[in-house]
């Protein structure tokens, strides 16, 4: 009997994905780590903040704006990022995207008004951005082309499980600051203070990043060009992007409804 004769499709698929996990790149596995760290800090963001913008008084109006601003500005603000992060390199482009999206988070909590609150949406905005237009083009320059379709799906799959995580502990979250500094656990306190160890852990989080080897002179071997496809195929961009846009709208307004209710 030839051994492994017998094993499962699900086996067989699992120790195939074993094998390509362990010939990812260094710089790859670097990235994992930082979706590990971050994706889980932007599930607690995510289900914390509409919770704390309503704690602060505001109307869920406002709240509706804060979230169509962030998503607005991400989508103006892709075609800048794109050639941004060509001139300025993936590495750095990750590491600035990180920053701002901690920063703004963080400034939220410190001054929460209302001009803080839609200037720091734009900022996260354009974080989010930058990271969108970023991440495809570093995971492609970063492994080769027997596991490049393995590291994308792992990579995808792991952002989905993190945020599950993240909304896991976040549901936790505000009770256990709560409880040490002695509020309501549904108090601004309390979600501004469960905000702010979002914000540090999103910080540490481009440690990873910042250990990425670089070499130097490299260029960007995926460049950003929509003008150009958008001039030779100007029907494949929009099929592109319209799927994108419809399931971003969707997502706003399902968001807007469960926090709502």
């Amino acid at each position: 009997m030839t051994p492994g004769k017998y094993t499962s499709p699900l086996g067989r698929t699992l120790s195939e994905y074993a094998v390509k996990v362990r010939s990812f790149s260094r710089n790859a596995r670097l990235y994992l780590l930082n979706v590990i760290i971050v994706g889980a800090a932007m599930g607690v963001f995510r289900l914390l903040f509409n919770f704390y913008v309503l704690s602060l008084g505001f109307d869920e109006a406002l709240l509706g704006r804060l979230i169509t601003t962030s998503s607005l500005t991400a989508l103006l603000a892709a075609l800048p990022m794109g050639y941004l992060a060509d001139i300025l390199g993936r590495k750095k482009s990750l590491l600035i995207s990180g920053a701002l999206t901690s920063s703004s988070i963080m400034v939220m909590v410190l001054w929460p008004t209302e001009g803080t609150l839609y200037g720091m949406n734009v900022v996260s905005g354009i974080g989010q951005s930058l990271w969108a237009v970023t991440m495809a083009p570093f995971l492609m320059e970063n492994s080769g082309e027997k596991e490049r379709t393995y590291l994308f799906s792992f990579s995808s799959g792991l952002q989905m499980a993190m945020a599950s995580v993240g909304n896991w502990i976040g549901g936790y979250l505000p009770a256990w600051m709560g409880a040490y500094q002695d509020v309501d656990p549904e108090s601004s306190i309390a979600y501004a203070s469960a905000l702010a160890v979002v914000a540090l852990v999103a910080t540490l989080g481009m440690l990873p990043v910042a250990m990425l080897k670089v070499e130097q002179g490299e260029k960007a071997a995926h460049s950003f060009d929509p003008f150009g496809i958008l001039r030779q195929k100007p029907g494949l961009l929009t099929r592109l992007l319209l799927p994108s846009l419809i399931i971003s709208t969707s997502n706003l307004r399902l968001e807007s409804f469960i926090t709502f209710q």
